[in-house]
C-alpha cells in the first residue's frame, strides 16, 4: 500500500477522536502506535494480488466459455439459431466485471 495513503489514514483516525489518542499515547505510546496501525490497516483487496488474480481469471474464463458456447451452439444448430439469453447475460456480465476490475481507479 502507498505509504502516504497509509499515513493519511492514521492521521484521519487521530483527527476523528483526538482525545482518545492523546490519552492512549500518554499512557502507553507503543500500544497506542500498534492500535493506530491496526485501525489504518488496508483491506486485503488492496494488497493481496492472489484475490485479484483469482477474480480476473474466473471472470475471463466465464467470458471465454460463454463466447465459445454461443459459437458452438450456433455452429451445431445452423445459422438461424438463437443463442440462449443466459449465455449472453453471463458473457456480458463477466466482461463488464472484468472491465471494472482492470480499469484504473479515478482516485489513483
Amino acid at each position: 500500500m502507498n505509504e502516504k495513503r497509509y499515513i493519511a489514514q492514521m492521521i484521519r483516525a487521530i483527527e476523528e477522536d483526538q482525545e482518545k489518542w492523546k490519552n492512549m499515547f500518554q499512557r502507553d505510546p507503543v500500544k497506542a502506535l500498534q492500535e493506530l496501525a491496526e485501525t489504518a490497516r488496508p483491506s486485503p483487496l488492496q494488497y493481496d494480488v492472489l484475490i485479484y488474480r483469482i477474480a480476473v481469471i474466473t471472470l475471463g474464463a466465464i467470458g471465454v466459455i460463454a463466447t465459445l458456447g454461443a459459437i458452438v451452439l450456433t455452429g451445431l444448430r445452423g445459422e438461424r439459431t438463437e443463442i440462449p439469453d443466459v449465455v449472453t447475460a453471463l458473457g456480458s456480465a463477466a466482461i463488464g466485471a472484468l472491465a471494472g476490475l482492470l480499469a484504473p481507479s479515478p482516485r489513483e
